[in-house]
This record gives structure tokens, C-alpha cells and sequence, in this order.
């Protein structure tokens, strides 16, 4: 199979997948406790029953569940997500608004992640056992330990309130793409990144360790090659074949960890948006970021695939 094939048909498998994702999240969502149209009668005591089943008509939640579903899909696939109940405001309009600032973030946390496990794994391999080894194994069992929000609360704490050296809070009406808010992103990103950074470096680490170990390194080490490039030019890469499967698995946790995140900082993005909505049963705002999310998670699984063939031309996809 080409990989053109093996890209298209990974593509057709995203369909049936996001429609399993929509359909349980939708379930989880509809049978939780609670009820939007009894939370605007709470908030508005003067709302007659007249006009809460006209709220309930309006919004389609006066149907069977299944039919309130089938409705949504066929809405998404027209290019319509729906509104929310409580202000009527555009759930397509509200996720391409925020979703920029949740990519900016995830894009920062990778770049930190890969940043720093890549070169500490090369170096704690080629120092196996040593000090360097020791510290670093340390520093990563240490970033996986360490919940998000803790590390989060620590940051502001330490930055922010006793050295006053960073700001947190970032402004409502600066320009994403710009100096200062990149400014506003260095303390969360790296929050995001540092779990992330620490699993790689360990894999990093023994990976490129076991490689050291095989016969085509001894062979290009008694042919007289430098250590420096017989690490950078042969290990290193068929070393990352098991950092590029655990990056794409952990974008997961990048995704689910930018949530937090974004509450802990106050970051406009899609997390912050995302706990707003499930804590006022906002049914087609939770669903439309549950599927973009989801819809982030497989293109990542996506490229990954994509990348073994390009780092390893012995995989076939057969």
C-alpha cells in the first residue's frame, strides 16, 4: 500500500470514530444531573411555565434524546453547532474564537516538551550511570509526579507573587500573535510541557541507550566514525521512532492538561470555555469542543503514522 492509500484510508477511519466520541459524550452529557432550562428558571423566578417551554422547543430540549442528537449531527454537518441557552451566542462563533489561544498554548507546550527531553535524554544515554544520568533521571520522575495545577499554583506563587518577575493574567484585548502575550504564554506553557517533557526524556533516554548497544554501533565505532556523530547520525534517529509513538499518545494528556491549565492562569482558550459550559449544562458547547478536541487527538495519531514511514523506511503498511 502507497502511502497516499495509507493516508486516505487513515482519514475515512476518523469518521467512524468521531461519530463513537459524539455519540458517547452526548450521553454522558444528556444524563448527567442537571438541567439547563431549570437553571435559567432559577436565575430568572419570574420565567413562566409558557416561557420555559417555549426556551425548551427553542433549543429542541422538549425532544426524545435520540432524536435531540440525530438533529445536532445533522446541524455540525451543515456547519452549524448550535447556541447556547443561556445567551444565545453562536457555539461555532465561541469555539473559533477561543480555539486559537488553546493552539498557541498546546504549540508552546510541545515545543518546550520536545525542546527539553530530546537533548537531556541524548545526554543522560550517552552518560548512562554517571551523575548526569542520575540528576536527570531525577528531574523527570519528578515532572511526572507533579500534578498540572500544582505545578501551575507553584509557578504564579514563586514568579509571580514573591519575585514579581512574571505576569499571569493575560490581557483581554491584546493581540494573540504578539510580543507581550508571548510573554503571558511562557508560564503556562511550560506547565503544560513539563509532564509531557519528562515521559519523552525517559523514553529518549532508554531508547537511545538500547541502541548504543547493538552491533551496527560497534561496527560504525571500529570503522573509526566520532562518538559525536555515530550518536547524532545513526542512533539518534532510530531512536525517535519510540519518541515520536509516545509524543502522538501524549497529546491526550497535552489537550486534557491545557484544561486545567487554562483555569489556573485564567487563559482564554477552549479549557476555560469547557469547564464554564459543564458547569451550566451547556449541551452543544461541550459537545462541538469534545469534537474538536477529539478531531485534535486522531490527526495527531494521524501524523504520527505518517512519520514512522518517514523515519524508518523498513515499515510497511500492508
Amino acid at each position: 500500500m502507497s502511502l497516499r492509500r495509507f493516508i486516505l484510508k487513515r482519514f475515512l477511519a476518523i469518521i467512524p470514530i468521531l461519530f463513537g466520541v459524539s455519540v458517547i459524550t452526548f450521553a454522558l452529557v444528556h444524563y448527567t444531573p442537571g438541567d439547563p432550562v431549570q437553571q435559567m428558571v432559577g436565575l430568572n423566578p419570574d420565567m413562566t411555565a409558557a416561557e420555559e417551554q417555549a426556551i425548551r422547543r427553542r433549543y429542541g430540549l422538549h425532544r426524545p434524546a435520540h432524536e435531540q442528537y440525530f438533529h445536532w449531527i445533522a446541524n455540525v454537518l451543515q456547519g452549524d453547532f448550535g447556541q447556547v441557552y443561556s445567551s444565545g451566542r453562536d457555539v461555532g462563533s465561541i469555539v473559533l474564537m477561543r480555539l486559537p489561544e488553546t493552539i498557541a498554548l498546546g504549540i508552546f507546550g510541545w515545543v518546550f516538551a520536545l525542546g527539553i527531553a530530546i537533548p537531556t535524554g541524548i545526554y543522560a544515554a550517552v552518560k548512562k550511570d554517571q551523575l548526569g544520568d542520575t540528576v536527570s533521571r531525577f528531574l523527570a520522575l519528578s515532572g511526572i509526579s507533579i500534578p498540572n495545577f500544582w505545578l501551575g499554583l507553584m509557578l504564579i506563587l514563586f514568579f509571580a507573587l514573591i519575585l514579581d518577575l512574571w505576569p499571569v493574567l493575560p490581557p483581554s484585548r491584546q493581540p494573540l500573535y504578539s510580543p507581550e502575550m508571548l510573554w503571558y504564554l511562557i508560564l503556562p506553557g511550560v506547565t503544560v510541557g513539563t509532564a509531557s517533557a519528562a515521559a519523552i526524556m525517559r523514553v529518549m533516554r532508554t531508547s537511545m541507550a538500547e541502541e548504543m548497544n547493538k552491533d551496527y554501533v560497534t561496527a560504525a565505532r571500529a570503522k573509526g566514525l566520532p562518538e559525536r556523530k555515530v550518536v547524532l547520525k545513526h542512533v539518534l534517529r532510530n531512536s525517535l521512532i519510540s519518541v515520536v509513538t509516545l509524543a502522538a499518545l501524549l497529546t491526550a494528556g497535552i489537550v486534557s492538561g491545557s484544561i486545567v491549565v487554562e483555569v489556573v492562569f485564567n487563559w482564554p482558550g477552549l479549557g476555560r470555555e469547557f469547564i464554564n459550559a459543564l458547569t451550566q449544562n451547556e449541551i452543544d458547547l461541550i459537545m462541538a469542543i469534545t469534537l474538536v478536541t477529539g478531531v485534535a487527538i486522531i490527526i495527531a495519531n494521524l501524523v504520527a503514522d505518517i512519520m514512522y514511514a518517514v523515519l524508518d523506511p523498513r515499515i510497511r503498511y500492508d
